[in-house]
C-alpha cells in the first residue's frame, strides 16, 4: 500500500480520536464523526445506524441525509441494504444502490439522489452494535483501501460504544458497568447464591484503538508475541511427560504463537493507523467471523485455538485479566461464554454458582452443577460485557435470573430469600434419618443421582437410600483420550467404598447428542438428541462398552453390582448389552477374578417405545429406571435445549401422568422393581403425584431429598390420589393446579 495512503489512514484515525475525545453529548460525538468521515473520504453521505433491540436498527445521525429523519427513520434486521450489512456482518459495496436485491427506498431521508453505497458492520468480537454507510452520487464502486479504511473506523466506533462514547453526557459514560443490570436466563440448575464476579475469560477493555506513534506499537506487538510464545512453550514442556494427544494439541497451537502470517496481518493493521491492542482485536474478529462458516471440524478447532491465542495476546498487552494474577474473590460466581467439563472440574468447589452466555440444561456444565449442588443460568445474554471481575452478582437458580451490581433493596430482599432456604434446609436436616413415609403408611425410597467422588459424603449428609444414578460418562469427558481400563476400575471401587454398602445404579456411557467426547470425532447429525448416543454408540463401540463393563465387575471385587444402560428402544438393544455383561463376567471367572456376589441388570426408560416392548423384556429386565429428563421431551415432542417449547409441556399433563401410571401398572404386573429419575424426581408436587401414581423409588438430586422427604411425610397419598382422578375426571390438561390448591389448603408450602 501507498505511503501516502497509509497516512491518511492514520491521519484519519487520529482526527476520529481527537473528535471522540472532545467533551459533550453523545449525539454530538456522532453528529462530528459522521461530518469527519464524510469529509476525508470524500463522499456526500455518512450515516450510523445503531441496534435500538436485537433486531431493530434506527439511524442515529447523518451528514448528508435529511436531518429530521435521526431516530425517525428505523428498519428490521435483513431489512434494506443497511439491514443486509447487520444481518451478514459483511461489507455490502455497489455502485448501484437501487437496483441492488433487497433495496428499501426510505423517502424521509432524500437518499434517492445517491447512488454509489458502502455499508460496513459496527461490531466487536461478532458482537452486533451498528452499521456505518457512506453514500456518493458518482455511480462507483469503492475500492479495496476505502472499504479498509472504514471497516478500520467501524471498529473504533464499536470499541467506543462499547466504553459508552456514544450514552450521553460524562456522568452517563461513567456509569457504564457501575449500573445495576438484570438478565434473565433460563434455569439449568436450582438454587440461590450471592458472590463476586469471576470471568472465566476476562473481557479486554480497549481504550487506545488508535495508534500515536506506529513504531512504538510494532514493537510492543513483537514483545508481546515473544511472551505468548514463550508462555506456550512452558505449557508444553510441561505437558511433555504427559499424553501425546495433549502434545499434539499444543504443537497445534504452538505453530500458531509462531505464525509469520497472522503477525504480518497485524504489522500491517498498526501500519494503517492501529494501536496494537486494536490490529490483534481486528485479526480475532476475522477468525471468529470465519469461524461460523467453516464447515470443516478440524479448521473449526484450529480458529478457535487461533481465537484462544488472541484473548492471551490481549492480556498481555493490555495487563488485564488472570494473568496479572489476579486473586479469585472469597464467594466466586463463574462467568462465561460458555465452558467445558474440563476446565469447569478445574476450578474445584470454591464456586458458588455459574452463569453462561450460552449452555443447555444437558450440558457438561449442568451435570457438575447439579453434582456441586450450585444455581446455574444459562442464556444470560451478554453476560460476559456487562460483568466486570469483582462484581457483587446474585444468582437466582430458580427463576433463571441474573443481579448484576444489584441495588441495596433487591440485594436485601435476596438474602431474605436465602436465609428462608438455609433455615427450611435446618429443618430439613432434623428428619434426614428418617424414613419417607407417608401419613398412609407407604414408604418412598429416596436415592440421589451422582457423578463424581465429591458428590459421594451426600449419601450420608442427605439421608439417601442409595445412588440411584451414578453418571459414568464424566471420567471420559475431562480426557483428552479413552481412560484406560485400570484407572476406571480404581474409581469405580472408590464409589462402592465411599457408598459403604448402600446400593449404586451405575449407568453404563451415555455420550453423544450434547455429550461429546474430545476425542472422538462429532457425528454431522440434523438431530443429535434422536441420533447416535448412549447404548447406540455402546452397542457399534463394543470394545468401549466391554471394557467399561470389565472395569465394574473388576471394581466390585466380589461385592453386589447394579448396572443399568441408557436410552435402550427396543428390547434386542438390552438383550445385546446384557449378554455383554454376562460374557464379561464369564470371562472374569475363568481368569479367575471374583465376580459380584449379586448382579442387577437394569435399563433406563427414555423413549416411549421401550413402553411398549414385549412382556418378555419387563419379566427379563432386573429393573426400569424412568429417566424423566428425555422421556419427557420425547413424550411431547419439545427439545429441552430449545427454551421456546420446553417451558410449555407440563410433568403433570394428565397425558404424561396417564403415560407413566402405564409403565408403572406393566412393571407390577411382572413384578420388576421401578423408579423415577430426573429433575422432577426432586420437586415436591411432582414427588407427591408420582408417589400417588404408584412410583415408589425416586432418585434426584442430593439438595432435593430433604424437601421431598417432608412433603412425603406429610401426605396422604390416598387422598392426593383422589385429587389427581378428580381433576382427570373434569378434563383437565394439567393436575397441578389442583394438587397445588389441596397443598395450600392443608396449610403446606409449595
Amino acid at each position: 500500500m501507498p505511503d501516502h495512503l497509509e497516512s491518511e489512514s492514520r491521519k484519519l484515525l487520529r482526527r476520529l480520536r481527537d473528535t471522540l475525545a472532545e467533551k459533550g453529548e453523545g449525539q454530538e460525538r456522532l453528529d462530528r464523526i459522521t461530518h469527519l468521515i464524510a469529509d476525508s473520504m470524500g463522499t456526500q453521505v455518512c450515516s450510523i445506524y445503531l441496534f435500538r433491540d436485537e433486531d431493530t436498527l434506527e439511524l442515529c445521525a447523518t451528514e448528508g441525509l435529511n436531518a429530521e429523519a435521526v431516530h425517525k427513520t428505523r428498519m428490521r434486521v435483513g431489512e434494506g441494504l443497511v439491514g443486509r450489512v447487520a444481518l451478514s456482518a459483511q461489507a455490502v459495496n455497489t455502485g448501484n444502490a437501487p437496483s441492488e436485491k433487497g433495496f428499501r427506498y426510505m423517502p424521509e431521508t432524500g437518499e434517492e439522489i445517491y447512488s454509489s453505497f458502502l455499508g460496513v458492520p459496527i461490531q466487536r468480537l461478532g458482537e452486533r452494535l451498528g452499521v456505518l454507510v457512506v453514500q456518493s452520487k458518482d455511480a462507483r464502486e469503492f475500492s479495496e483501501d476505502e472499504v479498509y479504511a472504514l471497516e478500520v473506523v467501524a471498529m473504533v466506533l464499536a470499541e467506543m460504544t462499547e466504553l459508552g462514547a456514544f450514552v450521553g453526557d460524562e456522568a452517563a459514560m461513567s456509569a457504564l458497568h457501575q449500573r445495576s443490570v438484570l438478565l434473565r436466563g433460563g434455569s439449568a440448575q436450582e438454587g440461590t447464591a450471592s458472590g463476586r464476579v469471576w470471568l472465566h475469560e476476562p473481557r479486554v477493555v480497549i481504550t487506545n484503538p488508535v495508534a500515536d506513534d506506529p513504531q512504538q506499537e510494532r514493537e510492543r506487538l513483537e514483545a508481546a508475541i515473544d511472551d505468548l510464545r514463550v508462555s506456550v512453550d512452558d505449557m508444553l514442556s510441561t505437558a511433555s511427560t504427559g499424553d501425546s494427544e495433549q502434545v499434539q494439541v499444543l504443537e497445534a497451537y504452538r505453530m500458531f504463537a509462531n505464525s509469520r502470517g497472522w503477525k504480518r496481518r497485524m504489522l500491517e493493521d498498526i501500519d494503517r493507523g492501529l494501536s496494537a491492542e486494536a490490529a490483534v482485536e481486528k485479526e480475532q474478529s476475522l477468525a471468529r467471523a470465519r469461524l461460523q462458516t467453516v464447515p470443516d471440524a478440524y479448521l473449526r478447532e484450529r480458529l478457535q485455538d487461533l481465537d484462544d491465542l488472541s484473548n492471551r495476546l490481549l492480556r498481555i498487552l493490555t495487563g488485564q485479566g488472570h494473568e496479572t494474577g489476579a486473586e479469585m474473590p472469597k464467594n466466586p460466581i463463574l462467568v462465561a461464554r460458555n465452558i467445558g467439563p474440563g476446565e469447569l472440574l478445574s476450578y474445584g468447589r470454591k464456586l458458588k454458582g455459574i452463569v453462561l452466555e450460552e449452555g443447555s440444561v444437558g450440558s457438561h456444565a449442568a451435570i457438575v452443577a447439579r453434582a456441586w449442588a450450585i444455581p446455574l443460568v444459562i442464556h444470560a445474554e451478554r453476560i460476559t460485557t456487562e460483568a466486570l471481575n469483582g462484581d457483587h452478582i446474585l444468582v437466582d437458580g430458580d427463576q433463571g435470573i441474573v443481579h448484576l451490581r444489584p441495588e441495596d433493596t433487591v440485594a436485601a430482599a435476596f438474602r431474605d430469600k436465602m436465609a428462608m432456604q438455609a433455615k427450611a434446609q435446618e429443618r430439613y436436616a432434623s428428619i434426614r434419618d428418617k424414613e419417607a413415609t407417608t401419613r398412609d403408611g407407604t414408604t418412598i425410597a429416596l436415592h440421589m443421582n451422582a457423578g463424581l467422588m465429591a458428590d459421594l459424603p451426600s449419601l450420608d449428609s442427605s439421608g439417601a437410600k442409595g445412588v440411584g444414578l451414578f453418571r459414568t460418562e464424566l471420567q471420559f469427558l475431562v480426557r483428552n483420550k479413552v481412560p484406560r481400563r485400570d484407572e476406571l476400575a480404581a474409581l469405580y471401587a472408590k464409589v462402592l467404598d465411599a457408598s459403604a454398602g448402600k446400593r449404586v445404579a451405575f449407568r453404563t456411557l451415555d455420550i453423544g447428542s450434547d455429550k461429546v467426547l474430545p476425542y472422538m470425532k462429532p457425528q454431522d447429525e440434523p438431530n443429535p438428541a434422536l441420533g447416535w448416543r448412549a447404548i447406540r454408540v455402546g452397542l457399534d463401540k463394543p470394545g468401549v462398552m466391554r471394557m467399561q463393563l470389565q472395569a465394574l465387575i473388576r471394581a466390585a471385587a466380589g461385592r453386589d453390582l447394579t448396572v443399568m444402560f441408557p436410552f435402550v428402544a427396543q428390547m434386542e438393544e438390552f438383550i445385546e448389552a446384557r449378554t455383554n455383561l454376562l460374557d464379561m463376567c464369564d470371562h472374569e471367572q475363568r481368569m479367575g477374578r471374583p465376580v459380584p456376589e449379586t448382579l442387577e441388570v437394569g435399563a433406563m426408560l427414555e423413549t416411549p417405545s421401550l413402553a411398549f416392548a414385549p412382556k418378555q423384556f419387563f419379566q427379563m429386565v432386573d429393573f426400569i429406571s424412568i429417566g424423566g429428563n428425555d422421556l419427557k421431551q420425547f413424550f411431547f415432542a419439545a427439545d429441552r435445549e430449545n427454551e421456546r417449547v420446553r417451558r410449555r409441556y407440563d410433568t403433570l399433563n394428565v397425558s404424561f401422568l396417564t403415560f407413566l401410571r402405564q409403565i408403572v401398572d406393566r412393571c407390577n404386573e411382572c413384578g420388576t422393581a421401578v423408579s423415577f429419575c430426573g429433575e422432577d424426581a426432586g420437586r415436591t408436587v411432582e414427588a407427591v403425584c408420582f408417589a400417588a401414581m404408584g412410583l415408589r423409588t425416586l432418585s434426584m438430586r442430593p439438595a432435593s431429598i430433604g424437601p421431598v422427604k417432608h412433603m412425603l411425610r406429610h401426605t396422604d397419598l390416598a387422598e392426593a390420589r383422589a385429587v389427581i382422578d378428580k381433576a382427570c375426571e373434569e378434563g383437565a390438561q394439567s393436575v397441578r393446579p389442583a394438587v397445588m390448591e389441596w397443598m395450600r389448603s392443608n396449610g403446606w408450602a409449595v
